[in-house]
């Protein structure tokens, strides 16, 4: 298995978290940029501390970038990876289901309602350098969709002998990605990219912060990343951080 631009990976059978072996390799002062794979994860986790179903079959990857950018300009990678993402599983995917492809702001991908791959992005000071260091897991369900969770999830339905195949079209597709990001100065290119691939966009959802919910009409995502929701004709309020929700599946 090799990855694109020649970055190294290092490959587990199975492994705790990649994201967590990753903060190791940061630890250690290993060479940057780095990728992670895993068959399986014991510890697989997503946003908020959830639990990341990890069996064999599916996709778990990180890759440890260190652009230089502040913590600020370094969320925008969610959207990157989500590009990347979206592009690495259309490649694998029968023409007539791609326009059912669509990326749920902040960071999930999904096939019509059900969500097909996930994004983690965690940013810390790079322990042995200056500067910043961005961990981004990524875990696409290829062979299997993980049973008895809370939301609908999809996979790719392909067997476990095509994840080199899609591991190799994930890592391609993120390496063009960033260099059309070009550590923020492409942001403007990745936002509208990203607003055409999006869910719900100018359709009524429900945004759940802090256990309460505010419906309104998703209208876009800001210059910064942060979504924009239209709770009455002409006021906008700025969600940063949140769980989107469409108003039909509620």
């Amino acid at each position: 298995m090799t990855a694109h631009a020649d970055i190294p990976i290092l490959r587990f059978e199975s492994i705790d978290s990649t994201n967590e072996e990753a903060l190791r390799r940061l630890a250690a002062g290993e060479r940057m940029p780095l990728w992670i794979v895993a068959d399986e994860q014991t510890r697989g986790r997503g946003r908020s501390g959830r639990q990341w179903q990890s069996a064999k079959g599916n996709l778990y990857a990180t890759l440890i970038v260190e652009p230089r950018v502040s913590a600020a300009v370094a969320t925008q990678l969610s959207f990157v990876a989500a590009l990347a993402v979206h592009d690495a599983v259309a490649a694998h995917l029968p023409a007539d289901r791609i326009p059912r492809l669509r990326l749920k702001w902040p960071n999930d991908v999904m096939l019509g309602a059900a969500k097909l791959a996930g994004i983690l992005l965690e940013s810390l000071a790079s322990p042995k350098r200056k500067g910043l260091a961005v961990i981004l897991g990524i875990g696409i369900n290829v062979a299997h969709a993980p049973l008895g969770m809370e939301r609908p999830v999809a996979s790719l339905g392909l067997e476990p002998s095509d994840l080199p195949q899609v591991f190799i079209s994930l890592a391609t597709a993120l390496s063009e990605w960033l260099a059309r990001w070009d550590e923020g100065r492409g942001f403007a290119v990745i936002r509208e990219a990203w607003l055409d691939r999006a869910l719900a966009l100018n359709e009524p959802i429900s945004v759940s912060l802090n256990g309460s919910a505010i419906r309104g009409r998703f209208t876009g995502v800001d210059a910064a990343g942060a979504l924009q929701l239209e709770t009455e004709p002409g006021v906008v309020i700025t969600v940063t951080a949140g769980d989107i929700y469409l108003d039909a599946l509620v």
